[in-house]
């Protein structure tokens, strides 16, 4: 019997390596609908919480910024606008298909000298230490098999005085929305999947990921256990989704 690592694929306890190609095909398959999904499924409140998201970023002209498991690139657009034309943003994501339809995206949106790209797992980024003034990572984390690996792998290439931020579905803080949310999330959104991407099981699984989460507490232990400082979150939408931010010292 193989000693391999279990970890959660939404509801299910699978081997290290399964729920790495299981998560793979998930988004190979939900890669060129994603970002219409994306409104549908949140009714366009995504792109304000990515805003928000940022607004926190502190960056400014000429700096180095990461976005980790960035698919289709709307992080990543924004802090090209931010560091401008003298500094230099790096796209990555673990999934070919994803990471090719955000290259495409930025292109046409006019992203050419500012942005790179790079097929990394988030585990493992292969970048120097201390290298980036901010990373962000959206939607991606709760999708990474070993999160507290992916947690200290980014705050080795963060400069000191850089900071991390995590944007991802969290836990209802809201009396009574829990219900609310427990519908939309096994009845809607699965249904929606059926009907627009061809592709029940995928939203199925993403909607099953959201509640294998880490809540908002838990996951800032994590931060500080992987060495961030400062750590602290803000509930958006409810709680439905946090921002997570700390700081490399």
């Amino acid at each position: 019997m193989s000693d391999e690592p279990l970890a959660d694929f939404g509801f299910e306890r699978v081997r290290r390596g399964e729920k790495e190609r299981r998560v793979r095909e998930v988004f190979d398959s939900v890669a060129d609908r994603y970002d219409l999904m994306n409104d549908l499924m949140s009714g366009g409140l995504h792109r304000l919480w990515k805003r928000f998201t940022l607004e926190l970023t502190g960056l400014r002209p000429g700096q180095l910024a990461l976005d980790v498991a960035g698919g289709t690139g709307d992080l990543a657009a924004g802090l090209a606008r931010q560091i401008g034309d003298a500094g230099l943003v790096v796209l990555t994501d673990i999934n070919a298909s994803m990471l090719a339809h955000g290259r495409d995206r930025l292109i046409d949106a006019g992203f050419v000298a500012n942005v790179q790209y790079a097929r990394a797992n988030a585990e493992r980024l292969p970048f120097a230490d201390n290298t980036f003034h901010c990373i962000t990572i959206g939607f991606g984390l709760r999708n990474v098999t070993d999160k507290a690996a992916a947690l200290a792998s980014m705050h080795r290439v963060v400069k000191p005085g850089g900071r991390l931020l995590v944007l991802e579905f969290s836990h209802p803080v809201v009396p009574g929305l829990d219900p609310l949310y427990d519908a939309y999330s096994f009845r809607v959104l699965p249904l929606l999947g059926r009907l627009v991407a061809g592709d029940e099981a995928s939203y199925r699984y993403l909607a099953e990921s959201i509640r294998m989460h880490p809540d908002q507490e838990a996951l800032l232990a994590m931060m500080r256990e992987a060495g961030w400082e400062d750590c602290s979150y803000f509930n958006l939408s409810g709680g439905i989704v946090a921002v997570h931010r700390g700081f490399k010292y």
